[in-house]
């Protein structure tokens, strides 16, 4: 099959976005969480097959049963480590220095490993459940070279105050994509170690603001420098959409499947565009939502109690007198409520309009090199993206 001017068309739409991250966040509140499994694929089947590069759709074939099994696998281990190494550490901490900071150090250090574990297992298994043209992706075994690679590029990241983090977004992408595969063909990173350095700018420039503005504020006593200092903290936020869309740039244009290549328009200014107006229609919608849930619950305690009504805000003794199930019920209901509607809205204004610019703006350079591509083995996996799930990091859309 040959291919010409290989663009992606986005074929995702806001509308039936919203129902269904509704109805499956209603179904996880409602099922107490266990929904999430089935909810996590219907979403991932949805964005995959809203991705058409050529018009022809990606498409997700994992099941939520193996995401289930590989969640229970790791809360048998996570229970082992919380309850029994935790106790060991906590244990050694009050004997040794009279205290459970220590305890809580090693503890967190001994579980980074798990969280690079999980990643790398979770994309793993994203890759080998994931189809274009029926082929599929994936990712060679190689999770103990990532997990010591990652806790000394984070390590190096950390102790430098950030100023390594590009460094270590590439280094630890160069490993994964060096042994990803689409069929029998073997994907490469080209570029070098400090390419993603510039991408980081707006970030540090914003990092800068913020230390200056309080510093000078800390030295002259003038409350007002720290305007700059917020000032900065705003700049840092729009500079990691900045980064985002910048690193994703660089990083798919040094791919390289074999002959074929890949380019990105990906525009900064855009991803910012979309976080700052999101961001304000998600607040607009939830101010409005958070007044309509106080007044409905006023009328609905006046109901109850039409002694509320009467005697207003001046008089709120008659409380006490309400049924004790009452306030755990106005509390869940409004807790769920906020909670459902912000993941729906994060997916409508948000992560779904960034989808879509980062996959109208990409581009397959020499496709017609994928036709002689076949078809590679399925993986298997016994825990899926079990570690991911219990954590939960390391997974994502």
């Amino acid at each position: 099959m040959a291919f010409h001017d290989l663009r992606t068309d986005y074929a995702g739409r806001g509308g039936p976005m919203f129902r269904l991250a509704l109805r499956t966040g209603v179904l996880t509140v409602l099922t107490l969480g266990i929904y999430r499994f089935w909810m996590k694929t219907r979403m991932r089947r949805y964005y995959w097959s809203a991705i058409r590069p050529g018009g022809l759709p990606l498409e997700f074939t994992g099941r939520p049963t193996e995401m289930l099994t590989g969640f229970l696998t790791a809360v048998v281990f996570l229970a082992f480590y919380i309850g029994i190494v935790n106790l060991v550490l906590m244990f050694f901490s009050f004997s040794l220095f009279n205290g459970e900071a220590p305890a809580y150090a090693v503890s967190f250090i001994g579980l980074a490993p798990v969280i690079f574990f999980a990643q790398y297992r979770a994309r793993r298994y994203i890759l080998a459940r994931t189809r274009w043209r029926g082929i599929r992706f994936g990712l060679e075994p190689g999770v103990k070279g990532y997990v010591w690679r990652a806790t000394w590029w984070w390590l190096l990241a950390l102790s430098t105050g950030g100023l390594l983090w590009p460094v270590k977004t590439f280094a630890l992408e160069k490993y994964r994509t060096d042994r990803m595969w689409y069929g029998d063909a073997q994907f490469k990173q080209t570029g070098g170690l400090f390419s993603l350095m510039t991408a980081m700018k707006h970030v540090w420039l914003g990092a800068a603001l913020i230390a200056a503005g309080t510093l000078a504020a800390g030295l002259s006593e003038e409350p007002v420098w720290f305007v700059g200092a917020a000032m900065g903290g705003v700049w840092a936020v729009l500079g990691l959409a900045y980064w985002r869309a910048q690193s994703f740039k660089r990083l798919l244009e040094g791919k390289r499947l074999g002959e074929t290549g890949f380019r990105s328009h990906a525009r900064g200014g855009r991803i910012v565009g979309i976080y700052l107006t999101g961001s304000m229609a998600i607040s607009a919608i939830m101010s409005a939502l958070l007044f309509g849930i106080g007044i409905a619950i006023g009328i609905a305690l006046a109901l109850i109690d039409p002694a509320l009504l009467a005697d207003g805000l001046e008089d709120l003794s008659s409380l006490g007198a309400l049924p004790g199930w009452v306030f755990p019920i106005v509390g869940l209901v409004f807790y769920f409520t906020v909670f459902v509607l912000w993941g729906v809205l994060r997916e409508v204004f948000i992560t779904m309009p960034v989808a879509r610019h980062l996959a109208e703006t990409t581009e397959i350079v020499n496709p017609d090199a994928l036709a002689g591509i076949r078809q590679r083995a399925r993986d298997e996996f016994v825990e899926a993206e079990g570690f991911a799930d219990a954590l939960p990091l390391g997974d994502g859309i």
